[in-house]
């Protein structure tokens, strides 16, 4: 009587088909990452890679030319020591305080406003919108033009109304109204964009929510208070971060109306960023700076995301 052996020709094709599935699975991986590499290699190169080494540089001595010297805690003790960062932070949260509220509720009224049926309601979301993408340059001009001090329509229709020439605010050349000057501006700038955001919220409330607070009596008030904010939550939720980044990383209009005067009236944290970097050539310090600012935007926001979450 003859043993019988057991045939391994089921198990080879069994293997075959494991690593042809293995093959086309990795074939599909590669297949993903070759369109994410372009992207990647790019983000990496230039934005990823500057950021690690803005992170090492802040603990180092470098002046753009000369070798880099290792500084430790140096650049971090300086803080407490310069004036002008001492005015920097606080003047970045008095403008990221003021302005973020305000223009939250310009563009939500201005978005409430022109989501009724008006006459010409494209052309005023048009015109809402376009300081948001108009030359800035052009933009810092009129703005300069419109708050001039001495011949300026603001402060002429001022006067119309009564107030004594002394006690016209000099705007962007006076250290006392500087700051409300960026504020405004800002608020301008920015509160067309974030309407069509808050448009876009408001057309997506589901209507018959409305139909039944009318049904329950209920004001134009309660209707606001009880069914669009709440419904609107996401939507503000977003808007609110995104203003604070934005208002932390203020720039821009600081460069093209006030340079950060009068003194350090206006003088935000990138604005000393760029003044250590670039004026100075203090990379190290401008860097621990620069440290500092994204530090106090992931804490702001971190805080942002728990608040929202509880609620």
């Amino acid at each position: 009587m003859v043993a019988s052996t057991p045939s391994n020709g089921g198990q080879k094709p069994a293997r075959r088909r494991a690593l042809s599935r293995r093959q086309r699975k990795l074939r599909s991986y590669l297949v993903a990452y070759s369109f994410i590499a372009p992207n990647f290699a790019g983000f990496a190169i230039f934005t990823l890679g500057p950021i690690l080494f803005a992170f090492a540089l802040a603990f180092m001595h470098w002046d753009g030319s000369n070798h880099i010297g290792f500084a430790g805690l140096d650049n971090f003790w300086k803080l407490f020591h310069d004036a002008g960062f001492i005015a920097a932070f606080w003047n970045t949260i008095i403008y990221t305080a003021f302005s973020v509220p305000l223009t939250m509720v310009c563009a939500l009224g201005l978005a409430i406003l022109l989501n009724q049926k008006l006459a010409g309601r494209n052309f005023f979301r048009t015109a809402a919108f376009f300081p948001y993408v108009a030359s800035l340059v052009a933009v810092a001009v009129v703005w300069n033009m419109l708050f001039n001090p001495e011949m300026g329509p603001v402060n002429m229709i001022l006067y119309t109304f009564g107030v004594d020439p002394k006690d016209l605010p000099g705007w962007a050349a006076d250290k006392d109204w500087a700051m409300v000057t960026i504020i405004l501006f800002g608020i301008w700038k920015n509160m067309g964009y974030f309407m069509v955001i808050y448009l876009a919220g408001l057309q997506g409330i589901n209507a018959e929510l409305y139909e039944a607070a009318d049904l329950d009596g209920a004001t134009a008030w309660q209707k606001f208070w009880n069914v669009t904010l709440p419904q609107l939550t996401p939507t503000t939720f977003f808007v609110s971060v995104m203003l604070t980044i934005q208002s932390f990383k203020v720039f821009d209009q600081v460069f093209m109306i006030t340079q950060g005067g009068p003194g350090t009236s206006t003088l935000v944290l990138v604005y000393h960023i760029y003044n250590e970097a670039f004026i100075s050539w203090d990379l190290g310090y401008s860097s621990m700076v620069a440290l500092v600012l994204f530090l106090l935007v992931l804490v702001v926001t971190v805080v942002q995301f728990r608040l929202t979450r509880e609620e």
